[in-house]
């Protein structure tokens, strides 16, 4: 039985594949994960161009640089998230730096735009990486405007149990404001 702690298989060998210089490794990598990058730097950078343009950055950087992945700090999927979010943020501070007048050095609005705009891109991926059945609860409750009763009915669960998974999602959700990389991954991209 393997270790608790141990990455799933497909993150193991999809980085020796990747790091033997498979570009059907990239391409199957790219099929899993461009929406969820793609979703995320549009998230933090407002912009369909920009977002598409730290999309082909951050494949760039998995398939030039596979080594910086490293397992033991968690899945695949949250390092290609926090290679997105560190590349995303740069590209905002580089892009609202220019756009500020010669002499015009407002840091602290900067780094709040960039702040809100983090936050926003970790709500993002922890909703979209929370099981299923927490994320449909919060959905029915906050999208759809349904409190816990009508939650569990359209759930076909107890209300207790739509209580939980609604308390259970709404506790993922607090950690948005948390600094750092995306929920998952413990190191630096």
């Amino acid at each position: 039985m393997p270790a608790k702690d141990a990455p799933p298989r497909w993150d193991r060998k999809m980085q020796q594949r990747l790091a033997r210089g498979e570009a059907a490794a990239l391409g199957e990598l790219y099929d899993r994960f461009a929406s969820l990058v793609h979703s995320l730097a549009h998230r933090v950078l407002d912009d369909e161009q920009a977002a598409d343009g730290v999309t082909r950055e951050v494949f760039a950087h998995v398939w030039e640089h596979p080594d910086t992945y490293d397992p033991k700090h968690g899945p695949l999927r949250s390092w290609v998230a926090a290679v997105t979010h560190r590349l995303a943020v740069q590209r905002l501070r580089a892009t609202a730096t220019a756009a500020l007048p010669p002499g015009h050095a407002d840091a602290g609005e900067l780094e709040s735009t960039v702040r809100r705009a983090s936050v926003a891109a970790r709500a993002d991926y922890i909703v979209h990486s929370m099981p299923a059945p927490l994320r449909a609860a919060l959905e029915l409750a906050y999208v759809q405007r349904r409190d816990y009763r009508q939650t569990a009915a359209d759930l076909g669960v107890t209300e207790e149990e739509a209580r939980r998974r609604l308390r259970l999602g709404l506790q993922l959700l607090s950690t948005a404001h948390d600094t750092g990389t995306p929920p998952g991954y413990g190191g630096t991209a």
